[in-house]
């Protein structure tokens, strides 16, 4: 039997299976590609930020099975021999699997809504079959909807009569409401991320969209903030660490925790004073009244074409979500796993230095041309 991990070649989704592999878990993960050998490619270039692809191919030979799929199809796509082999052999699941394209409805829609929809059919069949563990859910802290200045508890994010930000944060609010419809005696986890940004033991990263907003403000000479508001980032290792860690746990003392900085979350001034203390620059200015201005402009060279408008446009996603002034109370996962994520400010420039030295793009590693049987 084996955890089925969605978005297993996903930043979260990676990481998480790492961890679970390590633990000695085996897996059952759905990844879209034309045949096995462009599968096993792609779970490669996911996985190799985590393993040495040594211990990478013997995890695939004896503890990952992969099913070609696609979230969004009728039975992820697969042939009804292939369907019953993942029912009959999951015994809980983590649905990781997202579209985070703020932006789109339609991906938001399909992805989040009928791929979660097709995720808990599954488990539903599992379920009615052999029992089921658990279903785990990663959410997003967006599901608290508009904000400002508040600190959010698990209990009182979801407010149906309040207005959310973006279509990727009301499908995901969505998402979990159907889980706890579809699943009612189903043992359930969600987990809310807050603004997951770095790992912090490395410098490396997969995940650009919003280091690209990050490194952008980072060059400013004034920025349009207040210096004492905070802002709740989150290291991906600690994430991943609180889903794996309390997804296995045989009674997690909870069904709902945000993965958050929460109260220790830092202010505008302490992350720059960090960043410019390891530049050897001067740190920014803030002009608050400039905010809505500022934001204005992002608007407008949003709707422009080339690098500066793809730039303003992942901006002006972000922009609610860097001046909500919003936190997101982690006292419960802090507490069941003995450990607190790691301040920003402690790997902030490496994270910086590596994305701009690579403009913004990882190497990947080709899949090693001795080992037959798998195309790079």
């Amino acid at each position: 039997m084996a955890i089925f991990l969605t978005g297993s070649t996903g930043y979260i989704g990676a990481h998480v299976a790492a961890n679970l592999l390590r633990d000695g878990a085996a897996l059952n993960v759905l990844v879209r590609a034309r045949d096995v050998s462009e599968a096993e490619a792609r779970l490669w270039q996911a996985m190799q930020l985590h393993l040495e692809f040594p211990q990478f191919y013997e995890y695939l030979q004896t503890k990952v099975r992969v099913f070609r799929g696609d979230l969004t199809d009728p039975g992820f796509g697969l042939g009804r021999d292939e369907y019953d082999r993942l029912v009959h052999t999951t015994d809980s699941v983590i649905h990781c699997a997202a579209s985070l394209n703020r932006k789109s409805e339609k991906s938001c829609l399909n992805v989040n809504l009928r791929g979660t929809l097709e995720v808990l059919t599954l488990a539903r069949q599992a379920e009615h079959y052999h029992g089921l563990r658990r279903f785990s859910q990663v959410s997003t802290v967006a599901v608290a909807g508009k904000r400002q200045n508040e600190v959010v508890s698990e209990d009182r994010s979801v407010d149906w009569e309040r207005s959310d930000y973006d279509p990727y944060a009301r499908t995901k609010k969505f998402c979990e409401h159907m889980m706890r419809v579809l699943l009612p005696e189903t043992p359930k986890t969600i987990f809310r991320p807050s603004i997951v940004l770095g790992d912090s033991r490395y410098a490396e990263t997969t995940q650009f969209d919003m280091v690209k907003a990050f490194v952008f403000l980072a060059g400013l000479p004034v920025l349009p903030f207040r210096p004492t508001d905070k802002i709740d980032i989150v290291n991906v290792d600690f994430v991943a660490e609180a889903i794996s860690t309390l997804h296995q746990k045989e009674r997690p003392q909870f069904d709902t925790y945000h993965l958050s900085s929460g109260a220790g979350s830092q202010t505008f001034r302490e992350i720059t004073r960090a960043l410019a203390a390891a530049q050897n620059k001067r740190a920014p200015v803030f002009v608050p009244v400039v905010e809505r201005p500022f934001a204005g402009s992002v608007n407008f060279l949003a709707n422009r074409k080339g690098a500066l408008g793809k730039s303003a446009s992942l901006m002006k996603v972000f922009m609610p979500y860097l001046v909500w002034n919003t936190v997101f109370d982690n006292t419960r996962v802090t507490r069941e796993l003995g450990k607190k994520p790691v301040p920003f400010s402690e790997y902030c420039y490496p994270l910086l230095k590596f994305s701009s030295e690579n403009n913004f793009e990882y190497k990947y590693r080709p899949w090693p041309a001795a080992v037959g049987g798998t195309a790079a």
